[in-house]
């Protein structure tokens, strides 16, 4: 039975809401119109979360910020894994290109392919940059981490704690140390995937 909520706590729901959606907004990079879609997701998810609130156990603020976090690192991994179901990032065709005020679908060529249309980031030269750093600093890597770079571009930490290949809490001590490193060598930003994983 879901529990009886106040005005003010009604408004901490909604207000947690706004608050992860901006983040995960943020860290992603969405397009702006993304973000009252994502406001809405979370907080859909946390009203049916609501019958597992327990009062004595905590406040509505602290089980709504679980249940955001949570809820956001799922949409973050979903994002992701269609990403790089793509091959890069996706674009909406209505979004501005960088250092243009413009939409996307004005500002493209028929060279640059059909890929584009799809809302696809044409092959240039920023991605063949990215591809070159990112083989540069694998190549820098020890084989162990080499390895473990691989499986998480596939696999979330949840399907390899699955398949019982490593514990998560290994797994975790593993990437925060291997984050560092990633970013050292300039990987910062394209590895924050991790975090949610």
């Amino acid at each position: 039975m879901p529990p009886k909520l106040s005005t003010a706590d009604v408004v901490t729901l909604i207000d947690e809401a706004n608050r992860a959606a901006r983040r995960l907004h943020r860290k992603l990079r969405l397009p702006p119109a993304d973000l009252e879609d994502l406001s809405q997701d979370l907080l859909l998810d946390l009203i049916c979360r609501l019958p597992g609130f327990d009062a004595r156990r905590g406040s509505i603020g602290a089980f709504a910020n679980i249940a955001l976090r949570n809820q956001s690192s799922r949409i973050a991994m979903r994002i992701q894994r269609q990403r790089r179901a793509q091959d890069g990032w996706m674009f909406s065709l209505d979004a501005p290109m960088a250092g243009s005020r413009e939409p996307l679908k004005n500002l493209l060529l028929e060279e640059d392919g059909l890929t584009s249309w799809y809302g696809q980031r044409p092959f240039d030269a920023d991605m063949q940059h990215a591809r070159l750093a990112t083989e540069c600093a694998l190549a820098r890597l020890s084989n162990g981490d080499r390895q473990l770079c691989r499986v998480l571009s596939r696999l979330t930490v949840s399907d390899l704690v699955a398949q019982g290949a490593v514990k998560r809490s290994t797994l975790y001590r593993r990437i925060s140390a291997l984050r560092p490193v990633l970013t050292a060598y300039g990987l910062g930003p394209c590895w924050d995937g991790f975090q949610s994983a």
